[in-house]
């Protein structure tokens, strides 16, 4: 299966613009895409960049888009 890097944008809470920056068959070269993007991104710059594994890209989007409930925190753990 291979690595997908994605750029993330989010104008709103409900919206997830997924922009697929390149695909990977191996993890090393996929993770440093990812930093190198990571660390070159502009100042003010709101996007993410988020490394997928998956079967196939619509599978890695749905992945991204998928919405996910926050952890309930336990007195103690607070």
């Amino acid at each position: 299966m291979p690595y997908y890097v994605f750029k993330i944008t989010q104008p709103t809470q409900l919206v997830k613009n997924l922009d697929l920056q390149d695909t990977f068959d191996e993890y090393k070269p996929a993770r440093a895409l990812a930093r190198d993007l990571r660390q070159n991104a502009p100042a003010g710059d709101q996007s993410t960049y988020q490394l997928v594994f998956a079967a196939n890209q619509l599978e890695a989007e749905e992945n991204l888009q998928e919405r996910r409930e926050k952890p309930v925190l336990m007195e103690w753990e607070k």
